[in-house]
């Protein structure tokens, strides 16, 4: 049977309740008929299906990562459209499972950067987490990498430092984190005071990389 019947908007629901019930039980029976089904979909022409398979797909991606992990390469096509919710519903997608296949991420670094240049915070917070991923792979992706992420959290809107920073932290080792830190204290007097207790403590964590 399709698992098309028990998307939100099927169901007519403007909630996203279905959907994560949807996205639990397939995983519950490694339904991979099912998740191929709503890869399949995300190309849909209803703009609703399109979107209520993507978030269903991300809340896989929460749950159990490998089951998407080999649709990677249609994520990464994915981060063209011209829909934003898809994009980053998309790049939420690419977050769970970049750990997976860091390598064929960091050949598509363009299209994953070119996202985040046009895309919406949500996007922008979930590529930081893709490209950090990338860089604590391998000291070749670092060094690519690393310079990148840190001019980013450089110029970042303040309110967006500690979030990113704790993205980040994933990307850090002996090597950059004195510079990470560095930057992260050039931040603090220009955040609030709940914003700079969180960057502290993901600087005492960077201190014990």
């Amino acid at each position: 049977m399709s698992v098309l019947g028990q998307l939100a908007c099927a169901q007519n629901r403007r909630d996203e309740v279905p959907n994560q019930i949807l996205a639990k039980q397939l995983v519950e029976s490694n339904n991979s008929e099912g998740i191929a089904e709503l890869v399949k979909h995300v190309w849909d022409k209803d703009c609703s299906v399109q979107s209520d398979c993507i978030k269903v797909l991300y809340e896989i991606g929460y749950l159990s990562p490998e089951l998407i992990a080999p649709y990677i390469k249609e994520f990464i096509k994915l981060l063209a459209s011209k829909h934003n919710r898809m994009v980053w519903g998309t790049m939420i997608a690419l977050s769970t499972i970049a750990h997976l296949d860091p390598d064929y991420l960091f050949e598509n670094l363009d299209v994953i950067k070119q996202a985040m240049a046009d895309g919406s915070v949500i996007t922008v917070d979930n590529g930081i987490k893709v490209l950090s991923t990338i860089a604590a792979a391998k000291s070749e992706y670092s060094h690519v990498l690393f310079p990148y992420l840190l001019r980013h959290l450089r110029t970042c809107r303040s309110k967006e430092v500690p979030q990113h920073s704790e993205s980040i932290l994933s990307a850090i080792n002996k090597e950059n984190s004195e510079e990470f830190i560095n930057s992260l204290q050039l931040r603090i007097p220009e955040l609030t005071p709940s914003q700079a207790a969180r960057v502290k403590k993901t600087i005492q964590k960077a201190k014990s990389q």
